[in-house]
């Protein structure tokens, strides 16, 4: 941060205590370049196979973490992979059997999980009791969204309706 220059004060609760910064979702870099990643072969189609330098350049992917992405994105059967000179990587499928959930799950394990854990093994007691069906209403709608949308979804700027209605929403593109 330069100097001089304020940081932005962290929102705070009802009470005043502050949010803190873990306080919301996030999509890790690794997801977010892994499906990156998979929009540039969705756009390639199947003319001839895609290099990860390709790939790394046109998406602003750092080469070496883009490598380890694809080697997940491989063994998740997402991605098949030729050496040699006119090697490199195409989709395992149709990019409209590829979901964006897909994609997260391979390089990131489930959707949404809590303290490590998924929701349906947890249990809690007393005024907390109410938060394993926040949990799971919370999962079902991000499974929602990201199972429904599709690498052609994406790469074609279709998103589903739902997903449209959504993001039109004004205060969806606010932080609170």
């Amino acid at each position: 941060m330069s100097a001089g220059r304020a940081r932005p004060a962290r929102p705070r609760r009802a009470g005043g205590h502050r949010v803190p910064d873990n306080a919301r979702m996030r999509i890790s870099a690794r997801a977010d370049y892994a499906v990156r990643a998979l929009l540039e072969l969705a756009a390639a189609g199947d003319e001839s196979p895609v290099k990860a330098e390709a790939i790394a350049d046109a998406q602003g992917i750092p080469h070496k973490f883009l490598e380890g992405i694809l080697t997940d994105l491989r063994r998740g059967r997402l991605v098949v992979s030729r050496r040699g000179g006119s090697g490199g990587y195409r989709l395992a499928a149709p990019a409209e059997t590829i979901t964006i959930a897909d994609v997260i799950r391979v390089v990131e394990g489930p959707l949404v999980s809590v303290r490590g854990a998924r929701p349906p093994e947890l249990s809690y007691t007393g005024p907390a009791e109410a938060l394993l069906p926040l949990w799971i209403a919370l999962r079902a709608n991000v499974r929602k969204v990201l199972d429904e949308v599709t690498l052609a979804d994406v790469a074609a700027n279709r998103l589903p309706v739902l997903v449209r209605t959504l993001a039109e929403d004004p205060g969806a593109w606010t932080n609170p």
